[in-house]
């Protein structure tokens, strides 16, 4: 049998098969690669054909900035500027789904493209073993936004990538399904805001920071995943439905069950887990069903499930142009 796999032309290697995925990266190639949160659309990030490539394959708005993955604090000392507090909350969250938006450092060596025009650099620390093994191999600072056309579902499994951005990547890393499922949340560092809720509650955040100053979807775009559409399905998405409809499908959420549900108990991280698998599956079903609509559960606006909340309605939110 192959080592690998070809679907539509997309290179899909095992994790055994490391060595070879780093070596797309270091040769100016993408390389899409599981993350604890979703996965990644890889790219050197010192590299500015590189990086234009990413943004070429998601049709992403080139002044929306993107994340910057490294393999310890020190690398990311390394091309920002991290105060006592970026520090602390370094200590006590890396690595794991807090990104950091702090100043870029001189001589940083980063691609102008990768943060959009600002002085600011949005990093973070993966925790997922194979992220960490790929970024060691490699040893350069990799960008990495979701791996999906822009402002469309995220991808937690490498088949979503397939489908989604096809022969655009030269390679995708198939790590098996990513088991946080929402993006990393996203904190500027000085001074402290929240600028994305994700895969770290801001109750945790907070326990560190003190209250958070909240500035999610601000007039002008200061890190990934603050634009107001985003996460989109193919159908339109309503919220806060209680009871199936036969214009679409339900996705439920506790005693409100549907065609699926993303936690039958209730629970907000198993159901964050599921978000993007689910959305993907229920704009499949729509399609053979040939409804126009997806229809979700009330989620409660607690702790995670403010995340979930968040990109339920970016998802849900009227699609730009």
């Amino acid at each position: 049998m192959a080592s690998t796999e070809t679907r539509r032309h997309v290179r899909v290697l095992r994790p055994s098969e490391l060595a070879e995925a780093a070596d797309i990266l270091r040769g100016g190639g993408l390389l899409a690669f599981p993350t604890e949160t979703v996965y990644g659309l890889g790219g050197d990030a010192t590299d500015g054909v590189a990086v234009a490539r990413i943004f070429a394959a998601k049709g992403r708005p080139s002044f929306n900035p993107l994340i910057v993955h490294v393999g310890d604090v020190a690398a990311a000392r390394r091309i920002a500027v991290l105060d006592p507090l970026a520090e602390d909350l370094a200590a006590r969250f890396w690595p794991g789904p807090l990104t950091l938006v702090a100043p870029l450092r001189a001589g940083h060596g980063l691609s102008g493209l990768v943060t959009g025009g600002l002085d600011t650099v949005a990093i973070r620390v993966p925790a997922a073993p194979l992220a960490r093994a790929l970024l060691a191999a490699v040893g350069r600072p990799v960008a990495a936004p979701s791996a999906n056309t822009s402002g469309r579902i995220s991808a937690t499994r490498a088949t979503h990538v397939v489908d989604d951005l096809g022969a655009a990547v030269d390679g995708v890393l198939d790590g098996g399904p990513c088991p946080v499922g929402l993006e990393s949340t996203i904190l500027a560092a000085t001074p402290p805001r929240l600028l994305r809720e994700g895969g770290l509650a801001a109750e945790e955040i907070e326990e560190v920071t003190g209250p958070l100053a909240r500035d999610v979807t601000p007039g002008r775009v200061q890190a990934p995943g603050q634009l107001a559409s985003h996460y989109a399905p193919q159908r339109l998405v309503r919220l806060g439905v209680t009871a199936a409809q036969p214009d679409a499908v339900l996705i439920g959420f506790g005693p409100v069950d549907g065609t699926l549900n993303l936690s039958g108990g209730g629970d907000l991280t198993e159901a964050a887990a599921n978000l993007f698998d689910y959305l993907h599956a229920a704009d499949r079903l729509a399609a053979v069903q040939a409804v126009p609509f997806i229809d979700v559960a009330p989620i409660p606006e607690i702790g995670l499930g403010r995340a979930i909340n968040d990109r339920l309605r970016r998802a849900a939110a009227p699609r730009q142009a």
